[in-house]
C-alpha cells in the first residue's frame, strides 16, 4: 500500500476594479485576481500550499501555509477540487479551499521569493502545473458567509446520567473535542455569533470557541430538544421556533454557529435550505453527523454557495494547542514563530511525512 503525503492550501483571490480577463468562464469574472507564489527551489509558480504537520488537520494546514508563504491571514471559503499525484515512492494529496483576501498585503516569506496577483486567465498561463490550473477552474469568486450547524461533542450515555438530561455535561473525550473544535471552527469564522441549545453538553461544546475571540454563548430555547425548553437558561421567547431562528440568521448575513442535537439538526438544515431557496434533497434528510461533527453552509447574497460536512476523526494536537492558548484562529505572531521554527528544522533535517 502506497503511503500518502497530506498537504493543503488555498486559491487566494481578491476583487479588483479592473475589466474582465476575457475567458468567459465563471472563474474569469470581471475584476478577479488570484495569488500565485514562486518557489526558488523548484523555479515554479504554484498555489500557496504545504504539507500537514503530524496530527494537524488539513484545514489548519491550509490557513497556516497560506500565511507562512504569503502573509495573508484570512478564513477559508468553500472547498475546491483536491489534487492527487505520485511523487517518488509516495502519493501526495492536496486539499484546497477558496480564500478571499480583503485588505491583506501579500508578501513573499518562508520558502517563497516572490508573489504575484494576476487575473484568472493570466494566472492559468503562469502556473507551472496543469493540476493547479484545474483547481483555479473550480473557483467561483463570491464573497461568502458561514452558517455552521454543529452536533454537540461526546457526553457519555444518557442512561448513565442520574440527573436531568439537560444538565448532562461533556465527558473527557467531549471536553477535549470542544477544544479541538475551537480551532477548526475558527478556520471558517474567526469570530461569529454563537447560539446553543440550553443543554449543558451543547453550551460546553462551543464555549472554548466563543472564548477564543471574547464572545459569549447564547442559550436558545428554539435549539432545545422537544420537551426540554431549557427555560432556566434561555433568553429566547418560547414562541420562537427553530425555523424562525434559522431564517433570521440567514437574513442577518453574518457568521453564526448553532450547536444542537442529532434529533433537531435535520430540521435546522432543512430550515436553512428553505431560507436560502434550495429545495430539499431526495432521500433521507438526516445528515447523520457524528458527535462533534458539523455542517458548513457557505451563504452568498442570500443563496447557498456550498454545503460541506466535517467530522472529528481523531484528536488534533495543533488545534488543541491553539484552543488551550485561547487563540483558536492562529494569530499572526504564532504563525510567524512557527514559520521560523519550521525553517530551522528544515535546515537541520528533512521534514517527516505527515499523516492523518
Amino acid at each position: 500500500m502506497t503511503d500518502v503525503i497530506f498537504a493543503a492550501g488555498a486559491v487566494v483571490w481578491r476583487p479588483t476594479a479592473g475589466p474582465p480577463d476575457g475567458d468567459g468562464g465563471s472563474a474569469g469574472a470581471p475584476g478577479v485576481e488570484v495569488l500565485l507564489v514562486h518557489r526558488p527551489k523548484y523555479d515554479d509558480w504554484s498555489l500557496p500550499k504545504g504539507k500537514c504537520e503530524p496530527g494537524e488537520h488539513v484545514m489548519l494546514t491550509a490557513v497556516r501555509e497560506v500565511f507562512e508563504e504569503t502573509s495573508v491571514h484570512s478564513p477559508l471559503g468553500p472547498r475546491l477540487p483536491s489534487v492527487q499525484y505520485q511523487t517518488g515512492a509516495y502519493r501526495k494529496r492536496i486539499d484546497y479551499w477558496s480564500m478571499l483576501s480583503l485588505g491583506n498585503q501579500a508578501a513573499a516569506s518562508h520558502e517563497i521569493d516572490a508573489v504575484s496577483w494576476l487575473p484568472v486567465a493570466q494566472a492559468r498561463e503562469r502556473l507551472s502545473y496543469p493540476r493547479d490550473a484545474a483547481v483555479v477552474d473550480g473557483l467561483v469568486p463570491r464573497e461568502t458567509v458561514p452558517l455552521i450547524l454543529l452536533r454537540h461533542a461526546s457526553a457519555g450515555a444518557k442512561g448513565d446520567w442520574p440527573a436531568d438530561d439537560a444538565s448532562r455535561p461533556l465527558d473527557a473525550k467531549g471536553t477535549t473535542d470542544a477544544l479541538v473544535l475551537a480551532g477548526l471552527l475558527s478556520c471558517f469564522a474567526p469570530s461569529a455569533r454563537v447560539l446553543s441549545s440550553p443543554a449543558l453538553r451543547c453550551t460546553e461544546s462551543v464555549r472554548p470557541y466563543a472564548a477564543s475571540f471574547g464572545g459569549v454563548v447564547e442559550a436558545e430555547a428554539a435549539l432545545a430538544l422537544p420537551g426540554h425548553s431549557g427555560h432556566l437558561f434561555s433568553r429566547t421567547n418560547r414562541g420562537d421556533t427553530l425555523a424562525d431562528l434559522v431564517r433570521h440568521l440567514v437574513a442577518d448575513g453574518r457568521p453564526a454557529i448553532l450547536c444542537l442535537h442529532r434529533e433537531n439538526l435535520p430540521k435546522a438544515l432543512a430550515a436553512a435550505r428553505t431560507a436560502l431557496g434550495v429545495p430539499p434533497p431526495p432521500g433521507p434528510s438526516d445528515p447523520a453527523l457524528p458527535k462533534g461533527g458539523f455542517l458548513v453552509l457557505h451563504m452568498a447574497a442570500g443563496e447557498l454557495a456550498a454545503l460541506e460536512r466535517y467530522a472529528l476523526l481523531a484528536l488534533l494536537a495543533r488545534s488543541l494547542c491553539w484552543a488551550l492558548l485561547g487563540a483558536a484562529f492562529p494569530p499572526r505572531s504564532f504563525l510567524a514563530r512557527q514559520s521560523r521554527q519550521r525553517r530551522a528544522r528544515r535546515l537541520a533535517r528533512l521534514d517527516p511525512v505527515a499523516r492523518l
